[in-house]
């Protein structure tokens, strides 16, 4: 958390407003964001859904970033009026805007990550 009147918000602000590959990256960055984002490209998935396809990600830091993906207006949330409540969640317009540059991503990525045998036997995280 920082202060509203801290430089290093001010910067943020700043570079983000007159650089649109920050603005991108302040939007989809993090370890988890392009992961969540990627999966949602196959349709809407429920709460319960990601956790498995992502195994590696905590339910907080999961909450989390669907939170601020919402907030963005990259993803919406559907809640479903049953017992037990039912929750979906969809990319947007603006996020199904992103399907070129996550597909860029992810390929390169496989492209040009380290060859590692050891990582590769790992569960995949996104």
């Amino acid at each position: 958390m920082r202060k509203e009147s801290s430089k290093n918000l001010e910067n943020e602000i700043l570079i983000n407003n007159s650089c649109g590959m920050a603005y991108t990256l302040n939007v989809i960055g993090g370890r988890w964001k392009p992961a969540i984002l990627y999966r949602l490209l196959t349709g809407a998935m429920r709460y319960s859904e990601l956790r498995n396809v992502l195994p590696l990600i905590t339910e907080r830091v999961l909450v989390l970033q669907l939170r601020e993906l919402e907030k963005d207006g990259l993803i919406e949330r559907e809640v479903f009026p049953q017992v037990p409540p039912k929750v979906e969640y969809r990319l947007s317009a603006l996020g199904r805007s992103l399907e070129p540059l996550l597909h860029a991503l992810s390929d390169w990525g496989n492209a040009n990550r380290p060859e590692n045998d050891s990582l590769r036997e790992q569960p995949s995280a996104c």
